[in-house]
């Protein structure tokens, strides 16, 4: 997930996180199949903003980085 530019969306595909962190992502709406965008970085590019189910958080991108996403496929090729 945190390979996320701003602007960008994708579905949440697979969490690998155990223990405490697990449960406060999922606590936080994501699970498989949620949309989550990135909306914005930190001018030194960690942590990043995302907007999960409506609500902006910011997440440091070694917790992301064990977030699977999935990008939509393109309009066109």
């Amino acid at each position: 997930m945190n390979s996320l530019a701003p602007g960008e969306a994708a579905t949440v595909g697979e969490i690998l996180h155990t223990g405490d962190m697990r449960r406060r992502l999922q606590d936080m709406g994501l699970i498989r199949g949620t949309t989550v965008e990135c909306v914005g970085r930190s001018p030194l590019g960690d942590p990043a903003a995302y907007r999960i189910r409506g609500a902006v958080v910011a997440l440091r991108d070694s917790d992301t980085a064990l977030i699977g996403i999935t990008r939509p496929a393109p309009l066109w090729d």
